[in-house]
């Protein structure tokens, strides 16, 4: 998610492009190192890049940049169930509506609507609606970013424009502009300009008309 070209403190504080450094980190280990070695050397890269951390107490964490804003939201927005399999990696899961309603009542006091997403915007079939109901819309879209694969990644109509960027994170075209974006983020920010412009020109032209 935070796979950014240029370095950044989104999440933490991480080198240019983290995903490659940490695979560089695992291939540059000894051949007699183990599995979770490799994996302890590669995430430390995420947990300690800034080398200010003598010890990792991750059921402590701090929450600098205010991301518990998002729990609130998902409490009182948008349930999204996320379960992990047998197959995984990690210890399976399963999704239970009343559990999580259960916590978030806990924190907030406050129960999620189970289907405020559907009703707000119209059910499940979003292209359909976006084409009848939708203007004015850059869904933009960076192909590191896993939410991506939630998002809409083509175009709907003319002024519903998905933008796909095969290097792209999470909303790395709103982070600010530093001398080291590469060639294809410059150019996604100035093609959303572009797009931009246009709308708020026909707009005008639309009122000296009406």
């Amino acid at each position: 998610m935070v796979n950014y070209p240029t370095e950044a403190n989104f999440m933490k504080p991480l080198p240019a492009y983290p995903v490659k450094e940490m695979c560089k980190i695992i291939d540059k280990s000894s051949p007699g190192a183990t599995k979770l070695s490799r994996v302890f050397a590669a995430a430390s890269l995420y947990y300690n890049y800034s080398k200010a951390e003598k010890c990792f107490k991750l059921e402590n964490e701090t929450d600098d940049h205010g991301l518990n804003g998002w729990n609130w939201q998902a409490c009182t927005e948008m349930v999204m169930p996320m379960i992990v399999s047998n197959e995984s990696m990690f210890p399976p899961s399963s999704f239970s509506y009343k559990g999580y309603a259960d916590d978030c009542f806990k924190m907030y006091r406050v129960r999620p609507r189970q289907h405020w997403i559907t009703t707000e915007f119209g059910g499940n079939n979003i292209e359909l609606v976006l084409k009848r109901f939708g203007s004015n819309i850059i869904f933009s879209n960076g192909l590191q970013d896993p939410w991506s694969r939630g998002s809409v990644l083509k175009n709907i109509s003319s002024s519903i424009v998905a933008l796909v960027v095969k290097d792209g994170a999470h909303h790395t075209d709103l982070r600010s502009a530093t001398r080291g974006d590469p060639d294809w983020l410059i150019q996604q920010r100035e093609q959303e300009v572009e797009i931009i412009k246009k709308w708020i020109s026909e707009y005008y032209i639309d009122m000296k008309q009406g």
